[in-house]
């Protein structure tokens, strides 16, 4: 099935033309007998200007300039008062993501969520983490339905039946604390409430297998066991990550078994779990803002993620909620 002219933009939103991007692959599917995805209709809304935050709240070094310090620059095992302010951001953050994830609703716009947002740590007095890192020009992320990760807000209203991931990361005594969760906007299909279920399953299972000793590998195996039975993809070019002073540094995390991954977990590392599941493949494409990242046959993805530490017996889940649930 031939969604456009060749010359037209791609059916996915790259912004591609469609010879460019996605026609040879549905012309495969069609000859192999693959059911070509639908298209979910997501395009790119208008994005608001960039808000503002007072100098009075401290920034991370990028907040000016747009230029993240080398991930090499973190402190890969945390003294205690760097667990300590740790803690106090992964708290913020998370009450800032259930608040934001309340809000969630028919009509709603992802920029309205980013605008409540931004509003909430300013009150707090902290500094939201994604704006102007690398030049991302909001303070959350928010992915709808096929959009992988790192989906920008804008102008489009959430739909009956779409999920939603919004990604919370704030900056808060030197530290970053970082988490997200995919939820629905109404009333959703029972394929998406499976592939949110499983997601959050797997993130579990992940944080399971955080203990002193074992290889960061151990990670992506244990959210593989849990996701393979349904057959979804789960994505490589977009990892869980080491977080403190610098929003992304070592060590990478990657949510597949991956062999190579032997680095070796010991206590006071701190870092992000946040599979993301596709329902299809696991693989992506960018759209034209060269930030949201959509899977490649325009079917559902799913992410949560959690700011863990490691501990001398375990694992402890700094992004949980205040009643100790994920």
């Amino acid at each position: 099935m031939k969604r456009c002219k060749p010359n037209e933009p791609c059916w996915c939103g790259s912004g591609r033309k469609y010879k460019k991007c996605h026609l040879a692959h549905d012309v495969m599917a069609s000859l192999r007998g693959d059911e070509v995805p639908v298209s979910q209709g997501l395009r790119p809304g208008q994005i608001s200007p960039r808000r503002p935050v007072p100098a009075t709240i401290p920034a991370p070094s990028y907040a000016l300039d747009g230029r993240p310090p080398r991930k090499q620059l973190g402190t890969l095992y945390k003294p205690p008062e760097q667990i300590a302010a740790m803690r106090a951001a992964c708290a913020i953050a998370r009450r800032i993501l259930d608040e934001v994830c309340a809000a969630v609703a028919v009509g709603v716009t992802t920029d309205s969520l980013d605008a409540l947002a931004h509003a909430r740590c300013l009150e707090l007095g902290v500094y939201p983490s994604p704006l102007n890192y690398s030049g991302f020009p909001k303070s959350i992320c928010t992915s709808i339905n096929e959009v992988i990760c790192h989906g920008i807000p804008d102008d489009r209203p959430l739909a009956d039946g779409d999920i939603v991931n919004v990604d919370v990361t704030v900056f808060h005594q030197g530290m970053h604390g970082d988490c997200s969760r995919t939820v629905a906007v109404g009333t959703i299909d029972q394929a998406s409430q499976q592939l949110i279920a499983v997601t959050e399953q797997a993130l579990a299972a992940g944080i399971q297998a955080v203990v002193p000793g074992a290889p960061v590998s151990a990670i992506g195996a244990a959210i593989e066991q849990v996701v393979r039975p349904y057959g979804y993809g789960v994505v490589r070019d977009f990892v869980g990550h080491g977080i403190g002073e610098v929003f992304h540094m070592d060590p990478q995390v990657p949510h597949y078994h991956d062999r190579r991954a032997s680095f070796i977990l010991r206590p006071g590392m701190t870092f992000t779990i946040e599979p993301m599941i596709n329902q299809g493949d696991h693989r992506h494409r960018l759209w034209s803002d060269n930030w949201t990242a959509v899977t490649v046959d325009g079917r559902r993805s799913a992410q949560c993620e959690h700011t863990v530490l490691v501990t001398d017996n375990g694992v402890e889940v700094l992004t949980a909620a205040p009643d100790a649930g994920p």
